[in-house]
């Protein structure tokens, strides 16, 4: 049965009724038209949730004046829910990415309402859900009915995320830009981690990495380097110029050999271009994407993840400050899980020795408290800040305190090893 045709976002949101759970499509792929129409519509409806990862532009579902209308559940903040959520007024759900498909697909989290958004059909009927499968796949497979803004704008990728027009309840069309997100500016803290990071990259590395300065930084310093495979939940412009270069060709990876598989991309315009009708790049369900078993078979697997925090002992914290929810557990675990099971696979941790323009340490003694361990010092192996590389795999307590401070802020050594000492009695 074809779905309806709708003259306005609003007569397609239409379709959703009290106490609904929804589920909207994330990142690039955020259905803008739909929810911004959604906010409109959740103000004469009551007790409706709204599940999701992170959002872009979505900042008119933020508005107080829908508390009591619409609550929102998050797997991972972002921008328009990160105060809702510190201030207690939004729901947060720690679980690692690749487990987020599997809640639905078991039916422990209940979708009524899918809010996607798409490319037009093809001439067999199937639509795309171009730059972003992540958890949405799994949410369309389960959820009673299905909102789809289709988007001529949107790319058609190959991979997992196809979905046929019939499948659709409601539909409307606008041609609308995806958002864009350039490639980060480099500052000189950003391209020191860069170049110490891509020193621990080899010729024939599987990577996996996220968006922002520091990741981009770190691509940026590889293009000397051969033979390099992608297999990663996200990817974005500093990939893409090193697949122009030849230097990313997958020719060594073992899991689809030759193909550059991901969750989601975020990125410019030239970007999804790219993406777009390309067989060379596999967008995947995140449940695969981020399998541990799956990412293991591809040897020298390097993740490279980012963090909030790291204390003394290797503990990572990635999702919130202190109590205060910042972003989400993510995949980051799932990767450093993955790669440290793969054969000659290996993992790092970046980010900046200091936080607040330089009045306080990331590596800390203990973590602030409340902090979220997203990683666990058993499984954490390189650290990275501007001033070195610390590896921790395989070392004591005392051993880990000394590279760590190593590679602290020279002006929070001293008092770094002084509370070592105070809190830990390890004497380094």
């Amino acid at each position: 049965m074809p779905p309806i045709l709708c003259r306005s976002a609003l007569q397609a949101i239409a379709l959703i009724e009290d106490n609904e759970t929804l589920w909207t499509h994330s990142m690039g792929a955020t259905p803008k038209v739909l929810l911004d129409a959604l906010a409109e519509h959740a103000l004469t409806r009551q007790n409706l949730t709204l599940l999701q990862l992170h959002t872009e532009n979505a900042e008119s579902l933020s508005h107080p004046r829908l508390t009591g209308h619409l609550r929102h559940r998050c797997f991972f903040g972002g921008v328009p829910t990160r105060s809702l959520l510190q201030q207690g007024d939004a729901d947060y759900v720690p679980i690692f990415l690749s487990e987020v498909p599997k809640l639905f697909r078991s039916g422990e989290q209940a979708i009524d309402t899918a809010i996607i958004q798409v490319s037009p059909p093809d001439k067999h009927g199937i639509c795309s859900l171009g730059i972003s499968v992540e958890a949405t796949l799994a949410a369309c497979q389960m959820a009673g009915k299905i909102i789809a803004h289709i988007n001529p704008m949107m790319p058609r990728t190959h991979g997992d995320g196809f979905i046929h027009y019939h499948k659709l309840a409601a539909v409307y069309e606008q041609s609308v830009p995806l958002p864009q997100h350039p490639l980060a500016a480099s500052d000189a803290t950003s391209l020191a981690i860069g170049q110490h990071v891509a020193k621990l990259v080899r010729d024939g590395d599987c990577l996996q990495m996220g968006i922002g300065a520091i990741p981009d930084a770190v691509l940026a310093c590889l293009t000397k380097h051969k033979d390099l495979g992608v297999h990663t939940e996200l990817f974005s412009d500093g990939v893409l110029n090193l697949v122009e270069l030849g230097v990313i060709n997958n020719s060594r990876k073992k899991v689809y050999p030759g193909k550059l598989v991901t969750g989601f991309a975020l990125g410019s315009q030239r970007l999804y271009d790219f993406v777009d009708d390309n067989p060379s790049v596999i967008f995947m369900d995140i449940e695969q994407v981020n399998d541990t078993s799956i990412i293991r078979k591809n040897p020298n697997v390097m993740a490279i993840n980012s963090a909030l925090q790291v204390d003394i002992s290797g503990q990572i914290c990635a999702d919130s400050l202190g109590t205060r929810i910042y972003s989400g557990v993510g995949g980051q675990m799932d990767f450093i899980r993955g790669a440290g099971l793969s054969e000659g696979g290996r993992s790092v941790i970046a980010l900046p020795s200091t936080a607040a323009n330089g009045t306080v340490s990331r590596i800390a003694t203990v973590l602030s408290p409340g902090a979220g361990v997203v990683t666990t010092r058993a499984h954490v192996h390189y650290i990275a800040t501007e001033y070195g590389v610390a590896n921790l795999r395989g070392k004591s307590l005392r051993e880990r305190a000394r590279a760590l401070i190593d590679i602290a802020h020279p002006k929070f050594r001293e008092q770094l090893c002084r509370e070592t000492f105070e809190m830990w009695q390890l004497k380094v």
